[in-house]
């Protein structure tokens, strides 16, 4: 639907204002307006007359009220635009059906099928520390274990982190249950828990809620219990890594994989290439029975209706619907507005209120049918779209939909970053000059499609994102950019 007479692109037919393609004069005449002063590169230009008060349109849905009466030409950011976000609300249902495309054939991956009869996109053993005071010790075993292993298995990994201890409640159960899914990863054939001893999160009760079908693979030290902890952790993960070695990759269908969807550092590109890309995944990964994981629930205020809709029954829409005013509240409860976003990288890049980034970033669930509603570090098990209960934060966020069963995230970004994540971390740049400026974190130019098309951009897409589960390692990997962060909510000790 989007209309593009160079330099400008009209997404929608709807929409009452444009985005610049590359930085523009005043002056420069496009769609029929002339430019009333210099535009930014992603930057917004009204194509209609606006008074004050009126709802500025673009991906066909409102992204704010102007603040001041605006002109066909003028620019339209802060200055003139402003959120219509408020708090809570009552959602309605509208069911709304999308044919989803047909998935290609050939579309296979060469990944390791587990026990469980879930599929692995790496064979690997990773060390999770109970608490930040063993973070170090884990990353010490680990880089032991690696330089007596090699390449046996795909990678031996310690993901450390600082909490495991003075917390408390909703807190403490948020962390236990974040290790207890990444735990359960189908990428991790072995888990070594290492803990303490004296702290909250105590192993009897992590380990009793980590899926009981994933019990098997672990093994647990107490470093305060062990003589010399790091020899005893060396030999666990020795027999962790015996355990993993005979796993062999064979050939998978497009359903065997489960994808987490994310976003970050976005720039006006991103709700035009970027995430379009991966919705139209999203579209096909589910038609084939696969997996998709959305969060990043504070990212879709704005424009949830459009996930909403497409909940497959009345029970889904419930707990969609909840979990979004349940986030709403969460701010609202710390004296924050709902509308507390859209960064300062965001703003640079040309997005001004929170509907416009949302509008953008729901855009990674394609029109795929909403299947599930599920909380932090609880499995995504359902085929099709599943909706995780995490907040925007990208290493926060990218942990979840790790622990929520994702063998792999696509990651599309506007400004850019080079952080990776437990899983291979597929980095889609949604502009060119990202792309080229940082090619040891991206992955993948989504800003073809301006160029040659979306069917050329998706094939090629597709095609990477089956090397990548088949093995092939993405740029976070060779970077050695593997990290996890876990939601933080309650008071300290």
């Amino acid at each position: 639907m989007s209309q593009l007479v160079a330099p400008l692109l009209r997404v929608h037919a709807a929409d009452t204002v444009a985005v610049a393609l590359e930085a523009l004069p005043a002056g420069a005449t496009a769609l029929g307006v002339v430019l009333t002063q210099d535009v930014a590169q992603g930057h917004k230009v009204a194509l209609t007359a606006h008074a004050a008060g009126d709802a500025v349109i673009k991906y066909g849905l409102p992204i704010g009220r102007t603040t001041r009466a605006i002109a066909p030409g003028d620019p339209v950011h802060t200055h003139n635009l402003a959120t219509a976000l408020s708090g809570e609300l009552a959602y309605a249902r509208v069911a709304a059906d999308a044919a989803l495309p047909t998935p290609p054939p050939g579309a296979v991956w060469q990944g390791y099928r587990r026990a469980d009869g879930r599929a692995a996109t790496r064979n690997e053993v990773w060390i999770l520390p109970t608490v930040g005071c063993v973070g170090m010790t884990a990353e010490a075993v680990a880089r032991a274990a690696q330089q007596r292993h090699g390449r046996v298995i795909d990678g031996i990994h310690a993901f450390s982190h600082p909490h495991g201890c003075s917390q408390l409640g909703d807190d403490l159960s948020g962390t236990r249950a974040l290790l207890a899914g990444l735990a359960a990863n189908p990428n991790a054939a072995g888990v070594l828990l290492l803990g303490l001893g004296c702290e909250s999160n105590q192993l009897d009760a992590l380990i009793d809620s980590v899926p009981a079908a994933a019990r098997g693979k672990l093994r647990v030290l107490s470093s305060q219990s062990a003589g010399d902890e790091l020899a005893m952790a060396g030999e666990l993960v020795d027999e962790l890594v015996d355990m993993a070695a005979p796993a062999r990759r064979e050939a998978l269908p497009l359903s065997a994989l489960a994808v987490g969807m994310k976003c970050g550092g976005s720039d006006a590109f991103s709700g035009l290439t970027a995430n379009p890309l991966l919705g139209r995944f999203t579209d096909v990964l589910a038609s084939a029975g696969g997996r998709a994981i959305l969060t990043e629930i504070p990212e879709v205020f704005g424009a949830e209706q459009a996930l909403l809709d497409r909940a497959t029954s009345a029970e889904v829409f419930a707990a969609a619907a909840a979990l979004i005013n349940r986030f709403k509240r969460y701010y609202l409860d710390q004296g924050l507005p709902v509308s507390e976003n859209p960064s300062p990288g965001n703003l640079a890049g040309g997005i001004t209120t929170l509907e416009e980034k949302s509008a953008g970033a729901v855009q990674k669930g394609g029109q795929a049918p909403l299947v599930d509603v599920i909380g932090y570090g609880e499995q995504a098990s359902r085929a099709g779209l599943t909706l995780l209960e995490a907040p925007g934060n990208d290493a926060v966020s990218a942990s979840a939909l790790a622990a929520a069963g994702a063998t792999m995230v696509l990651f599309t970004t506007g400004r850019g970053t080079p952080l990776g994540f437990p899983v291979p971390t597929l980095k889609v740049a949604s502009n060119h000059a990202l792309a080229a400026a940082k090619p040891h974190w991206i992955d993948f130019d989504a800003a073809t499609a301006l160029d040659s098309g979306n069917t050329a951009t998706d094939a090629a897409f597709l095609t990477q994102i089956l090397d990548v589960a088949s093995g092939t390692e993405c740029a976070a990997e060779r970077a050695g950019q593997r990290a996890i962060a876990i939601w933080k909510r309650g008071v300290t000790l």
